[in-house]
């Protein structure tokens, strides 16, 4: 996983923090239900970058 896509995804991840408070905080239910979607798709992005480096690292080991 490249530092540029973990910083892209630590940074949806809390956009979406703000958006989620943004709309807890105005009663605006859609923008609290976009934050909380972009929190769960950023997680989702993080879960398959850090398989593929759990898969780069099995694959490493077998080089050697």
């Amino acid at each position: 996983m490249g530092a540029d896509d973990k910083i892209a995804n630590k940074a949806e991840e809390l956009g979406g923090k703000v958006k989620e408070g943004a709309g807890r905080a105005t009663g605006d239910e859609r923008l609290e239900a976009e934050g909380r979607t972009d929190q769960a798709e950023s997680h989702l992005k993080q879960a398959g970058e850090k398989l593929k480096d759990g898969a780069e690292k099995v694959k490493d080991a077998f080089k050697s």
